[in-house]
């Protein structure tokens, strides 16, 4: 999935099925320089900061954990330009971060996806990550997530319309394929509005990605360059 939309997962996971990009940056793996001194490459450089190549294979392996499969390096290189730019929206607006509770909950409820905790260690350790990574990673992403949530929810009004759209479009289709009884609307109308929320913060944060991003000047760099 794209880092948006699994930003807004991490929401979803901490608000419970209602509700739906580190501030540390992420401890480079390293490669050896010419005169034996240890570097990081440069995946890419934005303005006049640096994407480092840790960075895009350290995205690549949680997608691998999350996913089954890591994206593309320029698909993993334009979500972590997205990061940079929300990180910077967050630091202008003093943003406060997720605790570390906020944290250990995400991961809890991520380990609770696989069929067991070894299971989930073993995917970790096959993904190349470590616990306190993975820890890592959901507190920058729900500082993230809910910076964007914070910016684009008051925007997001959903009106009955949408609600009784939403309900006889895909509600209903999605629980009578399933063979599952149909709740009236009245029934599930806060998590249906919860659900278009969400969907409309998605819409609205990635039209001003979009636009943010194409006014940077970002370079892409070779597979391996140095700094």
């Amino acid at each position: 999935m794209r880092y948006l939309q699994f930003i807004l997962v991490c929401a979803f996971w901490l608000a419970g099925p209602a509700a739906k990009y580190a501030s540390a940056q992420a401890p480079p793996a390293t490669a050896a320089g010419d005169g034996g001194q240890t570097v990081d490459g440069v995946a890419a450089r934005i303005e006049n900061d640096i994407l480092t190549e840790s960075e895009v294979r350290e995205l690549g392996e949680f997608q691998l954990l999350v996913d089954g499969a890591e994206k593309p390096r320029t698909e993993r290189i334009r979500e972590l330009a997205d990061q940079w730019i929300v990180r910077g929206e967050i630091a202008n607006a003093k943003y406060p971060p997720p605790t570390a509770a906020d944290a250990d909950r995400a991961y809890a409820q991520l380990e609770a996806q696989f069929p067991s905790p070894e299971e989930f260690a073993k995917r970790c350790a096959a993904a190349g990550l470590t616990e306190a990574a993975v820890h890592r990673m959901l507190l920058d992403q729900l500082h993230l997530s809910r910076f964007l949530d914070f910016r684009f929810r008051p925007a997001a009004q959903i009106d009955a319309k949408q609600l009784e759209t939403y309900y006889n479009d895909e509600f209903v289709p999605q629980l009578k394929e399933r063979n599952q009884a149909v709740p009236p609307l009245e029934d599930v109308e806060d998590t249906i509005r919860e659900v278009l929320i969400l969907r409309a913060i998605n819409e609205r944060a990635t039209r001003w990605l979009d636009d943010t991003r194409s006014r940077l000047k970002i370079d892409v760099m070779a597979d391996g360059a140095r700094p």
